[in-house]
């Protein structure tokens, strides 16, 4: 009778002992549970926010895919000789920055700039000189992006130290003819100058009030050729852009005042002529890519690039 009371009382226990471990496996289930719940909604949430910024990445890059295809396509500049050594420093640049543009620039003149600007031909009309009222009228606009000092030069030879703004008047217009009347050597004076409808031309013939007066001896159609025919011709003289100007000729003073930015921005040296880019109708009715290129032009980093080609900023 005890021994069967003592098998009784080891199969409760036993059966105590099986329901406390169901109990616990129980509740770590529940915990597991529980876990597994809190993390799919966690990635459920991670999954909602990743939705919901998609759609923000993708017009962030449609965003910046429209601004790089405004930014592709060409700019034509035609006109001034005189802005060619601006003009391909500003194009090389700006291609850099945006490697889907094209600017190119055609070198005949400021006349035929204009003129093609106002014939619908080039997006930009290059001069070296203020726009006449009758390009104004035809609708063409005066932006002027630098100005520019107009040296006077000899060729190295030259003994002459420099000349007033009368002497020069009366070489021009042929009323000296002789360097010893105008402080050198006596050698005659080959007066060189531009082609008719050349910037440089309008702008010192109308800075001296000499228009139609002129007495040339040779009138050549670049900057390039006059520092040609200066640099090789005893006794020539020639008007370039300062900022072409190099040591195969000399650049006098005048009236004392040497041909140097820093002179003319402070008022000292009276040859300085603008130069301009027209355009047909103002900047903002271009089109984008015309308008970034102003933007450019007159900004920090293209107004950089005129001082480096010893222009005058208008900044």
């Amino acid at each position: 009778m005890k021994k069967k009371s003592t098998t009784i009382l080891a199969l409760a226990g036993a059966v105590i002992l099986a329901a406390g471990s169901l109990a616990g496996c129980g509740s770590n289930a529940a915990a597991s549970s529980g876990q597994t719940d809190v993390t799919s909604e966690s990635a459920s949430q991670t999954s909602r926010a990743d939705a919901a910024s998609a759609p923000t990445d993708q017009a962030s890059q449609a965003d910046a895919s429209g601004q790089e295809e405004s930014l592709s396509g060409s700019i034509l500049m035609v006109g001034s000789t005189s802005m060619e050594t601006l003009a391909t420093a500003l194009a090389e640049g700006y291609m850099e920055l945006h490697p889907e543009v094209t600017v190119s620039a055609e070198f005949v003149g400021s006349g035929a700039g204009i003129e093609a600007v106002l014939g619908g031909t080039a997006d930009i009309g290059n001069s070296s000189r203020n726009l006449k009222e009758e390009e104004k009228a035809a609708g063409a606009v005066e932006n002027v992006v630098a100005i520019d000092g107009i040296a006077v030069c000899v060729d190295p030879a030259n003994t002459a130290s420099g000349l007033t703004k009368q002497q020069l008047i009366d070489i021009y217009t042929g009323k000296v003819t002789n360097w010893a009347q105008a402080g050198g050597a006596d050698v005659p004076i080959v007066v060189v100058g531009r082609e008719a409808g050349s910037g440089t031309r309008s702008a010192f013939e109308e800075i001296l009030g000499i228009e139609d007066q002129c007495a040339y001896a040779n009138e050549l159609d670049s900057t390039g050729a006059v520092m040609a025919k200066v640099a090789s011709t005893p006794g020539a003289i020639g008007y370039v852009s300062l900022d072409v100007v190099d040591d195969t000729v000399t650049a006098l003073p005048l009236d004392g005042v040497e041909a140097t930015a820093e002179n003319i921005k402070a008022g000292g040296y009276f040859l300085s002529r603008p130069f301009v880019m027209a355009t047909m109708g103002d900047v903002s009715s271009q089109s984008p890519l015309v308008q970034d290129w102003f933007a450019y032009v007159l900004g920090e980093e293209g107004q950089a690039i005129a001082s480096s080609v010893g222009l005058i900023t208008v900044e």
